[in-house]
């Protein structure tokens, strides 16, 4: 008889199909080569989520219930600028990266 889901969303492990089977890996530190960051004003925000919603790399997490809301996941942002542009608030400044002039 097949198992019945618990109800619980099982959590997502990346993998890259190679034939009939497949691998499993993790992710590298891709923030490394960012030349611009994303620092929230956190007095702009109106804690919304559509940067969280808009990044393609799915590192930016809302938690309302806190006055700095946003947080960023830098080992992993690539410095896109799509949460700076989708902000309703402009709320989001991309600044330059450390060392970059």
């Amino acid at each position: 008889m097949q198992k019945q889901p618990d109800g619980r969303t099982p959590e997502l492990k990346k993998c890259r199909v190679l034939g009939p089977m497949a691998s499993i890996f993790t992710s590298a530190n891709t923030g490394s080569f960012r030349i611009e960051r994303p620092v929230v004003d956190y007095d702009k925000c109106i804690k919304c989520g559509i940067c969280a919603r808009n990044c393609p790399g799915n590192i930016i997490e809302i938690k309302k219930e806190q006055k700095e809301c946003v947080e960023i996941d830098y080992y992993y942002c690539k410095g896109c600028g799509i949460c700076a542009n989708e902000c309703p608030q402009k709320a989001i400044a991309m600044v330059r990266e450390r060392g970059e002039h």
